[in-house]
């Protein structure tokens, strides 16, 4: 297998690039579409149960300390915000808002915020973990077109 597929697994797991930045990149490398799909979205889900059961106790703990507190805060402040946009908007279908969230590939709502957003929100991890895959699903879909119709127009000017 080409150390591309590494790099869009590893790519795919990074804070605010997730998905949304590795389809792109597998799109530049002219990966197998469908491979990278499932590759960046296993990236980007498998730090979805450590983001829920404990970012939000260890960004708690961090957010007083000398160096790491301002990032710690932001982070915090971040899913705060995103989980009070979300409840605000959504009422009884926070499910769906979670989904569209996530799935929506606009800077700053991934699956990590998604996620911390959720635990914020003390909404159940089945539940949560649903919405933020169909998400991410639908954040691949998406990026995928669109990385093909960028690559496809350069490739048209070139």
């Amino acid at each position: 297998m080409r150390i591309e597929y590494l790099w869009i697994f590893l790519v795919s797991m990074v804070p605010l690039i997730e998905l949304r930045g590795a389809i792109i990149m597998a799109v530049g490398f002219n990966l197998d579409l469908v491979w990278s799909y499932v590759i960046c979205i296993a990236g980007n889900m498998l730090p979805v149960p450590f983001i829920f059961f404990f970012a939000r106790k260890i960004l708690e703990w961090g957010a007083d300390k000398k160096v790491i507190g301002p990032f710690f805060s932001f982070c915090l402040k971040k899913g705060n915000k995103g989980g009070e946009k979300l409840k605000a908007k959504a009422g009884r279908g926070l499910f769906l808002a979670l989904f569209l969230f996530v799935g929506i590939p606009l800077p700053g709502t991934g699956a990590w915020t998604g996620t911390l957003a959720a635990s914020i929100l003390d909404m159940d991890f089945k539940t949560s973990v649903i919405a933020v895959i169909l998400g991410v699903l639908l954040a691949g879909i998406i990026m995928g077109f669109a990385g093909m119709g960028i690559f496809g127009g350069i490739g048209a000017i070139a």
